[in-house]
This record gives C-alpha cells, structure tokens and sequence, in this order.
C-alpha cells in the first residue's frame, strides 16, 4: 500500500475504487494513466462480467479511445447497418436509422454492439498491465471512514485499506453511496431476461446486422448479432405482475412466455430459442445534485443507476471516468477539488439520460392509442433528423467533458486533453 501523499503533482495522491466493473475498471485506468496509485477492491472472487450482449454508441467510442482501449474494444465489436423499431403486434416497422457512413462522419465514431465480457476484458487487461492498479478480490467493503485527511476501508474479511481518496464504483446497491447519501433505489416493475444464442439457433429472416426492438404492449424484445455473427443476443423486458426487489436470478421460460401472449408470432418465436434465461429487476434511482463529499465521489450505476431503454448505462460509466480524469489533471490533483469539479460536469449529463431512459421506456411499452402515436412519431423523418435528436447524447468528446460545470469550479487555464502514456 502506498503512503498518504499530498494532493502536489510532485507526490501523486492515492486512490480506493470499490467496485470491479466497466466504471470501476475505467476509472482505475483513466487514474492510473496520470500517475496516480490506485487499489481497486471488487467483492466478487474473481474479476469478470456477468450478462451478455449490450450496445456502444459514438460517444463510448470517443470515451474508449481516451482511455487507450477504443481499438481492442473495436476488434470484438460487432458494427451495425442500422437500429430498427418494429412493432410486436402487427410487425410493421415504425422506424429505421442508418448507422452507416453518414453517421460514423457526424458523431466521428461508429455505432457497434458487443458481448459485456469482450469490452469488460479489454479494459480489464490494459488494467491488468499498469503497475499503478492493484487488484483486490474478496474484498467485500464493509465499513467506511471518510474524513480529512484520507479515507479507510474495512473488508468483511479484516483487511484495512487506506488512501487519500474513495471513489464508489459499486453499483445500484452501493455500499459507498450508502455512506455518502443514504437514499434507497427506485424498483421499477420492470424485468429484464438476457441470453445469448447460437446463429444456428437465430431464425434465418432475423438475422439482421443491426439492435432490433420489437415494442409491444408493456414489453418488448431486442436482439443483435455478437462475436463476428455467430452469436444472437437476446433481451426481453416486461412489466412484472408480482413485487419486484431489485436482484439477479436464473429465469423461467414459463414467466417470459406468459408476458408474449398476444405479441405476433414472428419475434415469439425467439422466446423458444435460449436453453436458459438470467433475470434482473431494475432499479434506478432519482438523480441528485451531489454525489459525494471531501474525499469522495461516485461513479457509473452507484452515482446514477438507470434502466436499459437507451442502452448507455456502460457508455456513462466510461464517460465518467474519463471525466473524472480529466478533472484530477485540470485541478493538480487536488482529489476534493476535482471530485467537486467533475460531478458538477457530469450531473446535469447523466440526470437527462436517466429521465430520457424512463421516457423511451414509456414509448417502448405504448398501448393503445399511445401505441399509434409512437407508430407515428418517425414518419416522414431522415435520417439527419435524427441525428440532429441524439446529437447531445452521441457528440460527447473528451476534450469538451469539463464544458458545463460551472466556471468558478473551473482552473484558470484550460488543460490539454491529451493523457499520459
């Protein structure tokens, strides 16, 4: 462990990360990269990722790059033609984007789907290769002291751990937030099924080189190739009938099946295609104006957990990290200062794509004349429209991530965004 150390640029700060996650990985690498010491405590007994397909749009890419992995993330990227809407009762398509050239030249990057394992170990191994990250499994945190100077972490297994700083990567039910706020999270009713499948296993006239949504009454389903073609992810969502506590379980074929009934039969056919489902219930939580305190932030899912309907809760994180490195640099390593300044440039962020979440949500799930009104929205739209809709969220550039926090939180001089090898 290395010794308490002044906030100086001459004696680079230490930092605790609890959580082993893509934000917690990404914040280790992102830190780590500017010189400073980081331990990185993940409560599971080895480090990996748990799930299966999800979704990249530019500004991950743009996130990735900055922290010195956008290329091996790339190489085990799957890059789409389009993202497809289509409606589950009557299979007509209600919208249909490129995500070609066109695309790739407004936002600068691609838009590609990948397997959580395949991103998560990409940046697991730049992390793996630094020798400022030290890797801590089992280490279950259990009791936190925060204070001036520095912070201490106690594990369920005894082990103390001490640095000048903590950033909370721990996800919906963080044990830093815990500490640091005291909220609960927003069980939202809404479940989740995830599998992958083989290509031989994925109907022939589904085989679409693009994220496809299927929206149908209170549910829908999704489904992208991954790994080169030769898997399917699968995702079901529904809004369940029973009280929900946020978690993870195996699923029922007979649950997911019950929720389809009166969706067409050529996305149900897809219900029959795992041989095993994982159930999440979600949660969010509402967003807040801090996020931590001294010494102490939070990053990813514990700062602002969301639900699926954007597919950015991993590209946040990312985002997250590379801001939250951007502002140690742009403060001198001063850890209060920069949590301080990279909250402020993030919170706003983070809060319209955990509140523009809920709403696609809603429209996902139309019913009704709802459910007519949503066919509609996209009649009639180029594609440039959309990409004038999703330029706020897509456009995200690292060299611009400290662009809305207040100016009085702001250094004098600005900072190059370039960071150290």
């Amino acid at each position: 462990m290395a010794p308490l150390s002044s906030s100086s640029s001459a004696a680079r700060p230490t930092l605790l990360l609890v959580g082993g996650g893509i934000g917690g990985m990404a914040a280790a690498l992102a830190l780590a990269r500017l010189g400073v010491s980081v331990d990185l405590l993940e409560q599971s007994s080895a480090i990996g990722e748990i799930g299966a397909g999800l979704q990249l749009g530019p500004n991950a890419f743009a996130a990735l790059d900055a922290l010195g992995v956008g290329e091996a993330v790339r190489r085990g990227s799957v890059f789409t033609e389009r993202l497809v809407m289509m409606d589950a009762i009557d299979c007509s398509e209600v919208a249909s984007v490129p995500v070609g050239e066109a695309f790739r030249k407004r936002f600068g990057n691609p838009y590609a789907v990948s397997h959580r394992a395949d991103l998560h170990g990409a940046i697991h191994q730049a992390v793996l290769a630094h020798p400022l990250i030290r890797l801590h499994t089992s280490a279950h945190v259990e009791a936190l002291e925060i204070g001036t100077p520095g912070v201490l972490a106690v594990t369920r297994d005894g082990r103390r751990f001490r640095a000048d700083a903590i950033v909370g990567c721990d996800g919906v039910k963080s044990v830093v937030r815990g500490h640091l706020v005291g909220d609960a999270p927003r069980v939202s009713g809404h479940v989740v099924y995830r599998a992958v499948v083989p290509v031989a296993d994925m109907p022939a006239d589904l085989r679409w080189n693009a994220p496809v949504v299927w929206a149908g009454p209170n549910c829908h389903l999704v489904h992208y190739p991954l790994r080169d073609g030769q898997q399917y992810n699968l995702v079901v969502t529904f809004h369940s009938r029973e009280h929900e506590q946020w978690g993870v379980t195996e699923g029922s074929q007979a649950e997911v099946m019950s929720y389809f009934e009166g969706v067409h039969a050529r996305p149900r056919q897809l219900l029959d295609r795992p041989t095993s489902w994982r159930r999440w219930s979600t949660a969010d939580r509402d967003p807040i104006e801090r996020w931590g305190e001294g010494p102490a932030t939070l990053l990813g899912d514990a700062a602002h957990p969301m639900m699926q309907y954007l597919a950015q809760g991993a590209c946040m994180a990312i985002e997250d990290a590379v801001t939250l490195g951007e502002a140690v640099k742009a403060c001198d390593f001063d850890l209060p200062a920069a949590f301080r300044l990279y909250e402020s440039a993030r919170v706003a962020r983070t809060a319209r794509v955990v509140l523009s979440v809920r709403e696609m949500g809603r429209l996902y799930h139309a019913k009704g004349v709802e459910r007519l009104v949503r066919n509609s929205l996209w009649v009639g739209r180029t594609p440039e429209r959309f990409y004038d809709a999703v330029e706020w969220l897509y456009a995200w550039r690292p060299e611009r991530c400290l662009d809305d926090a207040p100016a009085a939180l702001c250094p004098a001089a600005p900072v190059p965004a370039a960071t150290a090898a």
